[in-house]
């Protein structure tokens, strides 16, 4: 048995990792009041109490290779160090969030040591690195899972696993309140306007707000009363206005620092970078145009991997197309113009193909909607016990 109030170690990487983390600590706050946690994290799990030796955007990489080795010596000596901290003073149980190329060998590390483990967040084994089913199970005790698909997959491989939910649908309303977001924006309720999400990393903004903005130009010049608003990170926001100015499209966007769930509930349709905010956009009910673009070695070595037809998370969730992806080469200025603007002219000729996608977004959203903090902390109670 552990203690009333056990001291539970974590990592998260990035700023999905980071709002995920913090939905679990409340959980773990629900069930023990006084819970200790430490370890790597950001700004939301700091918010509940959370002892950050490290600051989550230390991990932050962009792509499969190239960029990685950029800063492996660095990624590195924190593992070793995270690592040493840990077995000098063992926590009662360690929750690695997401970033499974940092946290699975850590992990492994721990339980090997008697530490047990918790794995949140299935690595997307069924989409690319099915080479990674040995590396879990001998990593993680238990693996929390936010897919209802994964658990099965994983009991075939002789890995415990629990399916807690996304905790996405539980924070993004079911039914979106489009006008007060507006509001909020200073937009209209008869303004059109067009969401441009670049990434939540350097690297990806480096990559992608290029041909992103290029986009909007064109758009801009073919829609003029359109309304273009662009959610920044708070640390990316000037490397965003520099990319904007560059391309000559600075005064043609609203740059609004964070609020990216703000601007999915006011915008008709975003053009967005792949990742986890597609399947915010998908949770917002938004047509959407998503679009990715990195180095060409990494590109190369992703797509030897990939096991799916499909790179974005709502067409993966919804196992097909329902969305367009444009990608690497072919996510071009005018491709993604047109892509987007197909969307905003669906709004006006095609309202029954909008209707579609918002009922299967719903269904979707209504799939992964579970009580995530509490399922969690029931599942990591009854590994402790």
């Amino acid at each position: 048995m552990v203690a009333e109030s056990p001291r539970v170690a974590m990592v998260a990487g990035e700023t999905s990792g980071d709002l995920l983390a913090g939905l679990l600590l409340d959980g773990l706050r629900a069930r023990w009041p006084a819970v200790a946690s430490m370890g790597i994290g950001g700004p939301r799990m700091q918010e509940r109490g959370f002892q950050a030796w490290w600051p989550s955007e230390r991990l932050a990489v962009h792509g499969y290779s190239v960029e990685l080795v950029r800063r492996l010596l660095g990624i590195l000596r924190i593992r070793r160090q995270l690592r040493a901290r840990l077995l000098a003073d063992k926590p009662d149980v360690f929750i690695g969030v997401d970033a499974p190329d940092f946290n699975l060998g850590l992990e492994a590390d721990l339980r090997a040591a008697g530490i047990k483990t918790v794995h949140f967040v299935c690595p997307s084994i069924w989409a690319w690195r099915a080479d990674r089913v040995e590396k879990i199970r001998s990593s993680a005790d238990h693996v929390l899972c936010i897919f209802p698909f994964e658990p099965k997959l994983l009991a075939r491989q002789g890995i415990a696993a629990t399916y807690v939910g996304h905790p996405l649908a539980s924070v993004i309303p079911r039914v979106p309140d489009k006008a007060a977001a507006r509001a909020q924006l200073g937009l209209t309720v008869h303004d059109e306007v067009l969401a441009i999400l670049p990434g939540s990393r350097s690297a990806e903004v480096a990559y992608i707000a290029k041909p992103f903005f290029q986009a909007a130009a064109l758009i801009k010049k073919a829609r003029p009363a359109i309304k273009i608003v662009v959610p920044a990170v708070p640390a990316l926001r000037a490397r965003i206005e520099q990319i904007a100015r560059e391309c000559g499209v600075l005064d043609a966007l609203t740059i609004v620092t964070g609020q990216s769930h703000l601007v999915l509930a006011a915008c008709d349709v975003t053009l967005i970078a792949s990742g986890t905010a597609t399947l915010e956009a998908a949770l917002f009910k938004r047509p959407m145009v998503i679009s990715y673009h990195m180095h060409p070695i990494s590109w190369r070595l992703m797509r030897r991997k990939q096991l799916q037809p499909w790179v974005g998370l709502p067409n993966i969730l919804c196992r097909e197309f329902v969305v367009p992806e444009l990608l690497q080469d072919a996510a071009t200025p005018d491709a993604l113009a047109t892509a987007v603007q197909d969307w905003l002219d669906a709004r006006l000729q095609d309202p029954a193909r909008i209707q579609r996608l918002e009922q299967r977004f719903t269904a979707l959203h209504d799939d992964l909607q579970r009580d995530t903090p509490r399922l969690a902390a029931h599942a990591i109670q009854n590994l402790l016990a």
